[in-house]
């Protein structure tokens, strides 16, 4: 790897040779991100200049931002600040304290956007806890002093319902036939409010979150109306009795919210990097407002979601999770002065010979967690080929309780119930987990959090009941020895609450998050050891099924080019075996008309060019965007001095001078062209870039993709002796590292495909089957069309166009079917920036 220097105009001289050229871009050791992307400007043309093109720059939309670019932009920013407030306290005298008041209002900004969204994710969370709880009971029937309140506030202090609580109807089976309508209008309502305005509301975003939190782009995800749509279609979804959570939207709503408000304030809407740093913090305060854990929101942003987490992020994070728990504690939606429904505490210890009934629910939290990632994969891409009464919280809380007080909690407790509580619990654990495995990825936002977590409870309380029927049947065996006469020894609530946490550590393979969440849940640091016993074991054992969590698994099987720091590799090639040669378009230096050059940027796709002096040698010169190159032409054809043929130069011919910051002399400019009518060459110099980041060819690829992760560039280019040898993108290290991975694990799918096709076959069946007898039964009057089986619309979800990443069966290579533009070709495709709209790290509207 190294740095290259740029070329100044100098005394008119021969050109040098490769190797003069080689030398002299490594005498000066200032890198691209120190110059600014690239020379130094002396003036304030030449950064109003750099501020038009920001203004007019839009990341394309499934595209990956270069972190190293945007951190040269913003030097040349501040630069350019610093410069303007030279001598500014001299020149206007007493007016300078005006100065002095912005300047340390933008220094704040950064608290001020944190404490602004936090604010708003309480006050969203505490109005979705509302409504849930609302639209939940609303199916089983209303509050007659007020038709507002849900069955908890209308029967407010009384145990067994309450006279002002009114049942729809007196005869069960009316009551259950309109519990079912309403479930199913709430989940057609979410459904279609999603598919109709918002496709990105759906699933739980976590994934996507996390690949643009590194640099993915993917407009619209984090706009206005996916938080809107979101905040109004989760309480109907969760209300419905899908199995789904509201702990992963709340991710997602949360990290809307930071985008949105974000928007407003300059710094954060032109600097790519500083968003990343609010949404890094808006994902800890919405796992914080989920679980009522502030700190485990923190650990969660920084173990699962963020590839690069300062100690500023950190900072602002925890700030930003305190401000929303806040909000939501003075909002007590519960009125319980509980942050969640599930909160419990627990006041008796554990016994070590408990150990081994941990260490069991830990390896039921792995193979559940590998299991369902695994079944939820399949059945997505089901449904993503062939289909473009108690909930869940409330369960948990019951299966946390322990047995005291007289309370039977639904049977839970007695004695007599036990062994059918038992059956009951391993049915609610095998069937929520086949939901969970449907519903999960479904058109509605989905969590997999309390899903999962509920799971886990039941498992967990089932072990528990069983353990302590075993103790009761031996009390006296030396096995039981350390429990104390007179005092229960088993407590099956805190097997409920262990299981909970194995299965979410589980599904999302997090540890130390899981740990922190379930003590700030219970706030027993005595049940610290266990849980972190069975975190452990659950960790080791999904890790040996399974690669991944399920949100890494969506980002694979959604095809994001994203690449994991958590991973290491060992591949023992050089970045050459994966580098693109072919279907390279290259630049020359001079010799290129302009009318060629718009040919070329018409008719490729590329995000950036290589500049090399001539496409014979190819001795590199520099790089140049598509948004910059695109700017340039612009610019010089609104002159209307240009002709079409007009030479282009991306390096001035008489130059040989080694470039210094210090130097001081402009290159030709278009204010320069406009002066002279006569001028028949355009200068792109300017524009280039003339220290991209470069890479000998047997550079070990396992380095590359620590650069990658590292520094975040879009694109590495390939040197070897001054000649540009290829270029090499984190889509082609995916390729690579997917193909490797198939070659080690070759698998035939062809009978997986073949069974969904015939289960694709029978729904069909059916569906005619009820479409005769409709029209039979309604003589003709209903009838149901085949076109409604796959409609299309404009706002389908972008992510049902993707495919996840795998190996051609014809060539052995790595193959992706992409119809929305090219997002895994390693040369770097996107659609021209001229006919797109959006902002930086994602389209904010």
């Amino acid at each position: 790897m190294n740095s290259r220097s740029p070329s100044l105009n100098g005394p008119s001289v021969a050109r040098p040779s490769p190797a003069d050229r080689r030398h002299s871009r490594r005498l000066s050791t200032f890198s691209s991100l120190e110059q600014g992307q690239n020379a130094v400007p002396e003036g304030s043309a030449e950064h109003e200049i750099t501020e038009e093109i920001e203004a007019i720059k839009r990341y394309e939309d499934f595209t990956t931002i270069d972190w190293v670019q945007d951190a040269a932009r913003e030097q040349l920013r501040r630069r350019a600040r610093r410069k303007e407030n030279v001598g500014f306290f001299e020149r206007d005298g007493s007016l300078g304290w005006r100065r002095k008041l912005w300047e340390s209002y933008d220094a704040g900004q950064a608290w001020i956007v944190v404490t602004l969204v936090g604010a708003a994710i309480g006050l969203n969370a505490a109005f979705l806890n509302i409504a849930t709880e609302w639209l939940s009971d609303i199916k089983l029937g209303y509050c007659t002093t007020a038709f507002y309140l849900n069955e908890n506030f209308c029967c407010w202090g009384a145990e067994n319902g309450c006279a002002e609580w009114h049942r729809w109807s007196s005869f069960f089976p009316v009551n259950y036939l309109l519990y079912f309508i309403t479930s199913t209008v709430l989940a057609l309502a979410s459904a279609g409010l999603v598919k109709s305005f918002a496709p990105y509301a759906a699933g739980s975003g976590i994934s996507e979150i996390k690949c643009i939190i590194a640099g993915f782009v993917m407009k619209g995800f984090l706009g206005f109306w996916t938080l809107l749509i979101k905040s109004i279609c989760l309480p109907l979804a969760i209300a419905s009795g899908l199995s789904v959570g509201k702990e992963g939207p709340s991710v997602h709503y949360a990290v809307c919210t930071g985008n949105v408000i974000s928007r407003f304030f300059d710094k954060y809407k032109r600097n790519a990097a500083k968003t990343r740093e609010i949404l890094s913090a808006c994902a800890a305060a919405g796992v914080a407002v989920a679980f009522g854990s502030p700190i485990g929101g923190v650990l969660f942003s920084l173990e699962e979601m963020s590839s690069y987490f300062p100690l500023k992020t950190m900072w602002r994070s925890y700030f930003c999770a305190l401000v929303a728990t806040a909000v939501l504690a003075a909002m007590n939606p519960f009125r319980t002065g509980q942050l969640v429904m599930f909160q419990v505490r627990y006041d008796r210890s554990w016994h070590f010979f408990e150990m081994i009934f941990f260490i069991f629910i830990g390896i039921f939290g792995g193979l559940y967690g590998a299991f369902v990632i695994k079944w939820n994969l399949r059945a997505q891409a089901f449904r993503k080929k062939y289909l473009t009464k108690i909930d869940m919280t409330e369960s948990m809380e019951i299966l946390f309780l322990e047995c005291e007080g007289g309370h039977d909690y639904n049977g839970l407790c007695e004695a007599q119930n036990r062994w059918k509580m038992v059956l009951s619990l391993a049915f609610a654990t095998v069937m929520r987990t086949f939901l969970v495995i449907i519903s999960y990825g479904c058109k509605v936002p989905a969590g997999i959090f309390v899903p999962s977590m509920a799971i886990g409870a039941s498992f967990g309380r089932m072990v528990g009941i069983l353990v302590q029927a075993l103790h009761e049947s031996f009390p006296h065996s030396n096995f039981f020895a350390a429990c104390e006469p007179d005092v229960p020894c088993i407590t099956p609530g805190t097997y409920a609450f262990l299981g909970a946490g194995a299965a979410l550590s589980g599904i999302m393979h997090i540890t130390v998050t899981v740990v922190v969440i379930m003590f700030e849940l219970t706030g027993a640091l005595t049940y610290i050891l266990p849980t972190m016993i069975v975190v452990g074991v659950t960790k080791a054992i999904s890790s040996r099924f399974s690669k991944g969590g399920i949100a890494d698994r969506m980002i694979w099987f959604n095809g994001f080019p994203f690449l994991d720091s958590k991973e290491e590799h060992t591949f023992h090639v050089s970045v050459s075996a994966v580098m693109t040669t072919s279907s390279i378009t290259l630049l020359p230096s001079t010799g290129l008309s302009l009318r060629a050059l718009e040919s070329t940027l018409k008719n490729s796709k590329f995000q950036g060019f290589p500049v090399v002096q001539d496409v014979h040698s190819k001795t590199l010169i520099g790089y140049i965007g598509r948004t910059e190159l695109r700017y340039a032409i612009d610019r010089a054809k609104n002159a209307s001095l240009v002709s079409p043929n007009a030479k282009c130069l991306f390096e001035q011919p008489e130059s040989t001078a080694v470039r210094t910051p210090l130097a001081t002399a402009p290159p030709i400019t278009f204010e320069d062209i406009a002066s002279s009518s006569g001028t028949q060459t355009v200068d792109f110099t300017r524009f280039v870039d003339p220290t991209p980041l470069t890479v000998h060819p047997r550079l070990p690829l396992e380095t590359v993709m620590e650069l990658f992760k590292k520094m975040g560039p879009r694109v590495i280019l390939v040197e070897y002796r001054g000649t540009l040898a290829g270029l090499v993108t984190v889509k082609d290290c995916l390729k690579y590292q997917f193909k490797v991975e198939a070659q080690e694990n070759p698998r035939d799918e062809s009978t997986l495909m073949e069974r969904q096709e015939m289960l694709w076959r029978v729904f069909g069946a059916v569906g005619g089957w009820v479409r005769e007898k409709a029209e039979g039964w309604s003589g003709g009057r209903i009838r149901l069309g085949e076109a409604a089986v796959g409609l299309q619309s404009g706002t389908d979800d972008p992510r049902d166009e993707r495919e996840a990443i795998g190996v051609d069966g014809e060539g052995g290579g790595v193959g992706i079917v992409d119809e929305a533009g090219g997002i895994l070709e390693g040369t770097e495709e996107g659609v021209d920036a001229g006919e797109q709209e959006g902002m930086e790290l994602m389209e904010r509207r």
